[in-house]
């Protein structure tokens, strides 16, 4: 299975919320237990720096199990210090050694007004 194409933005100083659910082939929802997933940000596919990066294990992504629901969550603060530079990113769920990446795309940064 390729990766969904989404590109997402993401708004300095505010709470980024990217929400999905995964389904097979056949519509059926994918049970998530036993997985992990990792985001990870970067100005492009090859940069060392890692612009923001999320995980199931830290908190900041939340798996639904047999729902198959993906939430990744930022905080306010943490997109506050985020440069404003075309990005990309990649969602990957991970179960039993296996890597499934599920989506991947652009992620636009805009620039924050109110401090």
């Amino acid at each position: 299975m390729a990766a969904g194409i989404y590109d997402i933005t993401v708004e300095q100083g505010a709470t980024f919320r990217l929400e999905a659910t995964w389904k097979d082939s056949t519509g059926a929802l994918v049970n998530l237990t036993g997985y992990s997933a990792r985001m990870q940000i970067r100005e492009t596919y090859e940069s060392e720096d890692i612009i923001l990066a999320f995980t199931s294990t830290g908190g900041s992504i939340v798996l639904g199990g047999a729902l198959g629901t993906i939430v990744v969550t930022g905080t306010a603060t943490d997109t506050a210090k985020v440069p404003m530079t075309p990005a990309v990113y990649d969602l990957e769920l991970e179960n039993a050694g296996v890597v499934t990446r599920l989506l991947q795309g652009r992620a636009t940064i805009t620039q924050e007004v109110t401090r």
